[in-house]
């Protein structure tokens, strides 16, 4: 099954939250604007692609690519 944009969305806003962050301070933790976070937490599917993967890995959170 693919990953869609809102399941990514989900795990950080989840992970963020669990670790008490704002979306303000995840924003400037990673050195982006409030409305990238907003978008990427609202599942938005026009997000860049490596500002998503610096937000991710600042969360901590791992992603799985698996060849098909």
């Amino acid at each position: 099954m693919a990953t869609k944009p809102m399941d990514i969305a989900s795990v950080v806003k989840q992970t963020r939250k669990a670790q008490g962050l704002t979306q303000a301070e995840l924003a400037g933790a990673a050195n982006t604007g409030l409305r990238f976070i907003i978008d990427l937490e609202a599942g938005k599917p026009t997000c860049q692609i490596g500002k998503v993967l610096h937000i991710v890995n600042m969360l901590g959170i791992s992603i799985e690519l698996k060849q098909p």
